[in-house]
């Protein structure tokens, strides 16, 4: 069978690469042709584009970049049409997969959804186009399972495909890594400033006021794979700052406490369980459009899947210097480490067992069958 999977990021590179192994053990044959990075071709995927090609964040930078998104996206409706793949698979990235996936759809492609757009925290309109063009849903967290029903459009879920990540993940030497790096034995703090250029430059710009007020400890830049790591040496100017380029699960594994941008790094540290502040500031017209928009009681996963404030949020205004200093001190405090150690326990609960990858590729072939 042909397979033709598009991700947009990081994170659907990941999730994306697991899938493809689970493919090729169900269908030995499989070609597979994907929008991805280096994860997805390293597993088997002929790569087309690479997605920090199209790694364009908000409001502004989409407008600004509007040809070359378009530019994409005629090109991918060209290479599918080429291919002529058995099944179509996007993982998240709605902005672009949903415009595809309308297209498919007309053009009677076998349309399947991996990782659900966030339709739960805004635009639920786009529910009806997602009933329409999209024949096979699977969701990663429970209650989207239950949002969607709401909507009569029965979904697949299939659990979290990071339990899967993180549960495979090899046990690390600490000290091995420590001296790879010429860390010390202070305990360490992670920086997990996320991926793109202007959101890590907005997100160091504060998470960087603490390093110098805590001697005691050491701070680690996760860099992530989509940057050079000049980009980030132009920034740091404290010597008590690391930079560890595309490792983030490693130091993660060894953190005492993290400051994490928020997405899918908020729920890959808890569920390392490490104690976090999760943190957030955009550009000022894109955080206005998107407050009229998105209408949820939280932003980080961690709290949207126990419905609790389980982890501190510092979004926008309130990201300063003065609150993560506060928020830090707290989440340095043993008993409400303990506490934050307890609601992680039950947040891996919830999100159900492993098995995510081999769920959504056993039910992929299945329909082809």
């Amino acid at each position: 069978m042909k397979y033709y999977i598009i991700a947009g990021e990081a994170s659907g590179d990941l999730h994306g690469s697991n899938l493809i192994k689970e493919l090729k053990k169900n269908d030995p044959s499989a070609n597979i042709r994907c929008w991805g990075g280096d994860l997805m071709e390293a597993a088997g995927g002929t790569l087309v584009t690479h997605y920090k090609e199209r790694a364009f964040m908000g409001f502004i930078e989409i407008i600004k970049n509007l040809f070359k998104i378009l530019g994409f996206i005629k090109f991918c409706k060209q290479d599918i049409n080429t291919f002529k793949p058995d099944a179509l698979i996007f993982i998240d990235n709605s902005g672009f997969n949903l415009r595809i996936a309308k297209w498919a759809k007309l053009n009677e492609y076998s349309t399947h959804y991996y990782i659900s757009p966030q339709v739960w925290a805004s635009r639920a309109s786009r529910v009806k186009t997602i009933k329409a063009v999209v024949d096979h849903m699977y969701v990663i967290l429970p209650f989207v399972k239950d949002f969607y029903k709401t909507y009569n459009y029965p979904v697949h879920y299939v659990g979290h495909p990071l339990i899967d990540a993180i549960a495979n993940f090899p046990k690390i030497d600490e000290k091995k890594f420590r001296n790879e790096f010429n860390l010390d034995d202070r305990p360490i703090v992670a920086l997990l400033p996320g991926s793109r250029k202007q959101e890590i430059i907005k997100m160091l710009e504060t998470m960087l006021s603490l390093p110098e007020q805590y001697p005691t400890f050491q701070f680690v830049i996760a860099g992530a794979p989509s940057q050079e790591n000049s980009f980030y040496k132009n920034i740091i100017t404290d010597k008590n700052v690391t930079l560890i380029p595309n490792r983030t699960y490693e130091i993660l594994s060894v953190s005492y406490s993290a400051l994490v941008t928020s997405g899918t790094a908020t729920l890959e540290t808890a569920l390392f369980k490490v104690p976090q502040v999760v943190c957030y500031k955009g550009n000022s017209l894109s955080y206005a459009i998107a407050k009229r928009i998105i209408k949820l009681k939280y932003i980080s996963l961690v709290n949207l899947v126990m419905d609790l404030p389980v982890v501190k949020e510092l979004i926008q205004h309130d990201f300063t210097s003065e609150n993560l200093k506060k928020e830090f001190d707290i989440i340095s405090n043993t008993e409400h480490r303990t506490s934050l150690f307890l609601n992680y326990y039950d947040l891996e609960q919830k999100l159900g067992s492993t098995g995510a990858s081999k769920k959504t590729a056993d039910l992929i072939t299945k329909s082809l069958q």
